[in-house]
């Protein structure tokens, strides 16, 4: 017997994980925000994940149910599948004083 996969067996190897991927997978929006130049005190992250919650606003966006929150040093990355509401979010986010990435 040969150890070697059939060449027929990688083909529909492929094409199962081609479509496992199309179906599960979605487009993903990142922003980072910047702390430096907000001069206030304000936990971020905390932030962030009760906005998510709907717990509290931030200017006139809209919470964002699928927001991802990625605490770093002097930054925090968020990200979501939501390209508009990122965008509404990034303008509320720079009318507080942060600086910000845009959303890429």
């Amino acid at each position: 017997m040969s150890q070697e996969p059939s060449t027929r067996r990688v083909a529909m190897a492929k094409r199962l994980a081609r479509k496992w991927l199309s179906d599960n997978s979605s487009p993903e929006y990142r922003l980072t925000i910047y702390r430096g130049a907000s001069k206030s005190s304000v936990n971020l992250p905390s932030l962030l994940r009760s906005f998510r919650e709907g717990r509290i606003r931030i200017g006139s966006a809209q919470p964002i149910p699928d927001l991802g929150v990625k605490p770093g040093f002097d930054y925090v990355t968020v990200r979501s599948s939501n390209y508009d509401a990122l965008l509404e979010l990034d303008s509320a986010v720079q009318s507080l004083g942060c600086d910000t990435s845009g959303v890429f």
